[in-house]
């Protein structure tokens, strides 16, 4: 089980300063720990001035607990979900975040993805043998497995063979004066989708610390948006 504590550092204290009020430095110190009590207080929480479980979901913040180091991960996600985060077999390089380009506030399952994927190209869709993504992020946050991650994904041409592929769903704004394909890139992430790629992405670089963590436009010769924000960027210290 991880809690944070005056002392902690990272991207998830980050996100807890900006939660409570506090300078969002990423560090841990007193000023913190006095905010997060009077957060604590506010929302009839205990006011110890550390964030366990009942802060971190009541803040909609993922819990993570560890189970058989390097091999596997039991990942509690946003509102009590739990699923095991297996290590894949191949070697991973590569951490690909992606965008389902389904526009602001339009729910998208593991399994519509799938079948759009799966479709003959005569049908509309790619022809693949399953999902491409190896996780996808729903709007509530809640984090669903697409393909074994031990099986090269669909994600990134020239690259699937070395990494893994996460997509949120969202990533084109909601016009509906605009035909689809008219629609522009745009950042939908929910806060609780925030949430949760950021644990689930720290979890798995503890499966894979030497894979590098970018956005799917950060790779050669690719010509889109996706995922509609700076991914190699927001995630560079985790």
């Amino acid at each position: 089980m991880v809690i944070f504590r005056e002392g902690s550092k990272g991207a998830v204290v980050k996100l807890i300063q900006k939660k409570i009020g506090a300078y969002p430095d990423g560090v841990w110190g007193k000023i913190t720990t006095e905010c997060l009590k009077t957060w604590q207080r506010d929302h009839s929480l205990t006011p110890d001035g550390i964030a366990g479980p009942a802060t971190l979901t009541a803040m909609g913040i993922t819990a993570v607990t560890g189970s058989k180091p390097n091999t596997e991960w039991v990942y509690t996600a946003y509102a009590g979900q739990s699923i095991t985060l297996k290590r894949s077999k191949r070697r991973i390089d590569y951490i690909a975040v992606h965008c389902t380009a389904t526009p602001e506030g339009q729910s998208r399952t593991v399994a519509q993805i799938r079948a759009q994927h799966t479709a003959p190209k005569i049908k509309g869709g790619k022809g693949w043998s399953d999902i491409g993504y190896h996780y996808v992020v729903y709007l509530d946050g809640t984090v669903n497995i697409g393909r074994d991650v031990d099986i090269a994904g669909a994600h990134v041409e020239g690259y699937n063979s070395n990494s893994i592929g996460i997509s949120y769903v969202g990533g084109l704004e909601n016009d509906p004066h605009k035909a689809y394909q008219d629609l522009r890139a745009k950042d939908t992430r929910t806060e609780a989708q925030k949430a949760s790629l950021l644990a689930l992405l720290m979890e798995l670089r503890k499966l894979y610390p030497n894979a590098k963590i970018q956005g799917h436009r950060d790779f050669p010769k690719v010509k889109k948006d996706c995922p509609s924000f700076d991914a190699k960027t927001e995630y560079r210290k985790v």
